[in-house]
């Protein structure tokens, strides 16, 4: 069993920010292959199916991004899974919109869900960052994240989330150089 964690705000007024990047990625992923209902649990909402032979929970902690970590931890501890069993979606202001690095372990970055996260279940989960892009002043941080995207970067977010959904199997298996290859491969040139 893996946990995919998709790190979000609950609510309509929060659905289209690009801090809901990852609460985005987890919804394709569920969409995608077939996944159950989305249920509550854990805090948050989780729905489970399978990713090529694994079996997978999604989670979409709904305790707010700053204490993401209460229900990852509750449910990695109820699963008896160990943070190399974890890997969390969310934002990344650090990489330019629609670009994915994933990584393993390392600090917060000052991401404040990460942070909770790392808090509760230690820093030795895999994470795909999903760019947002920065917007240029640390005094235009917070409304940039907490702004929805604009409508003309919503069918590169569309196509973006297609081809995370498509491409989960390969962070399921492990392959995380092979998924950011075959991820970038998909995506067209951006300056």
């Amino acid at each position: 069993m893996l946990l995919f964690a998709g790190l979000g705000n609950p609510g309509p007024a929060y659905a289209m920010h690009r801090h809901n990047v990852g609460f985005m990625a987890v919804d394709a992923i569920a969409a995608a292959h077939g996944f159950s209902p989305w249920r509550a649990r854990f805090q948050g909402l989780v729905a489970e199916g399978r990713l090529g032979p694994s079996r997978v929970m999604l989670l979409k902690p709904l305790t707010f991004m700053n204490e993401s970590g209460r229900s990852v931890g509750e449910a990695l501890s109820w699963l008896k899974l160990a943070p190399e069993a974890l890997t969390v979606f969310y934002d990344e202001l650090d990489l330019p919109p629609f670009r994915v690095k994933v990584k393993t372990g390392g600090g917060a970055a000052g991401h404040n869900g990460i942070r909770s996260i790392v808090q509760h279940v230690g820093p030795a989960f895999h994470r795909v960052r999903i760019g947002i892009g920065h917007p240029g002043h640390k005094d235009r941080v917070t409304p940039h994240v907490l702004g929805n995207w604009a409508k003309e970067e919503q069918p590169a977010l569309a196509a973006l989330l297609d081809d995370v959904a498509e491409l989960a199997p390969l962070l399921a298996a492990g392959e995380h150089a092979r998924f950011m290859s075959d991820l970038a491969l998909r995506q067209p040139a951006r300056s």
